[in-house]
């Protein structure tokens, strides 16, 4: 019986001293890595891809797919009357279709990051906040006009 009582004691004992050790350990995990940014509060959206006709010299040539994400502060995004997943679709379209700079041979040669900073500040003017805080893009792909399946 004394057996009985001196190995619960020393489980309990034991658990509580483990407990207390892992908590520390998270707890000083937790300070070292204090310094470095926390993307806290940030979602991460996704957008339905984005399909552009390429016109040259009045002729379809093919279309410029592009599927983006970005991100917003998640109580600004829940507070907003209207979701910028339209304003963000729209205004990639309007970039890629006027786009003269856009070469549908050679799109490797394409500035992604101009073209993410424009749609993040034209978004964010359209919607009156900063709400997009920066744009990702996915996929980025031209299809020949010849590839795409019609019905």
């Amino acid at each position: 019986m004394i057996k009985t009582i001196v190995a619960g004691l020393w489980m309990s004992a034991t658990m509580l001293a483990s407990g207390y050790g892992t908590t520390q350990y998270l707890a000083a995990q937790k300070r070292v890595g204090d310094d470095e940014p926390a993307f806290v509060g940030l979602d991460y959206e996704t957008v339905n891809p984005v399909n552009v006709p390429i016109l040259f010299d009045g002729t379809l040539q093919g279309y410029v797919v592009i599927k983006m994400v970005f991100t917003a502060d998640g109580d600004t995004l829940r507070r907003l009357p209207v979701p910028p997943h339209p304003f963000l679709v729209d205004e990639a379209f309007r970039v890629l279709y006027s786009d003269e700079t856009l070469d549908f041979r050679s799109l490797e040669r394409y500035d992604l990051e101009a073209f993410t900073e424009r749609l993040k500040k034209t978004t964010n003017a359209r919607l009156g906040r900063p709400v997009v805080h920066d744009v990702l893009v996915e996929e980025f792909n031209y299809f020949d006009k010849e590839d795409v399946i019609t019905h």
